[in-house]
């Protein structure tokens, strides 16, 4: 393994990155769950709709913008400490390139945050409650941060 490793050191980064931000993933997850089912619960029955961001009622309303708001960013606090110390080794002065992450952080949030009420209800579409299309929407949202985070963290932030 060692010898792959050092054959192959971006495949094993790339590897690395994924099964790690799986600590993120599973942190999303349980903040989502939290926020819908409890935190924001009172919410569920109002809907948001403010400049980019669409929730129906029948999307999870306000619970779910605020769910999946709140999901995202406890994730990437813990993504910066994971990827940063496990996966990158970086040793940077952070100040110089905080900036850049939280840049990142925003885009890949509005994204992630504009996409759920869409993909929640082709998921529904589909035949699926609330609650799973809710989880399938946060799948496609963390497909789209690894697409942008990763390129970013490489490249820019934990060069």
């Amino acid at each position: 393994m060692k010898d792959w490793i050092k054959a192959h050191p971006d495949l094993w980064e790339f590897i690395k990155f994924n099964v790690l931000s799986n600590i993120a993933t599973i942190t999303n997850f349980i903040v989502l769950w939290i926020g819908s089912s409890f935190l924001f619960k009172a919410f569920a029955g109002q809907p948001f709709d403010w400049f980019i961001f669409h929730y129906p009622v029948k999307n999870g309303g306000l619970n779910g913008f605020l769910s999946f708001l709140l999901a995202y960013v406890c994730a990437q606090i813990v993504n910066y400490i994971v990827q940063r110390k496990l996966v990158f080794g970086a040793e940077n002065d952070i100040s110089k390139t905080l900036h850049w992450y939280i840049l990142t952080v925003v885009v890949a949030g509005i994204l992630s945050i504009v996409l759920p009420p869409y993909t929640t209800a082709i998921f529904q579409n589909w035949g699926m409650s609330l609650g799973w299309a809710q989880t399938c929407a946060n799948w496609v949202n963390i497909f789209v941060q690894v697409a942008v985070n990763y390129p970013m963290m490489k490249f820019v932030i934990m060069k």
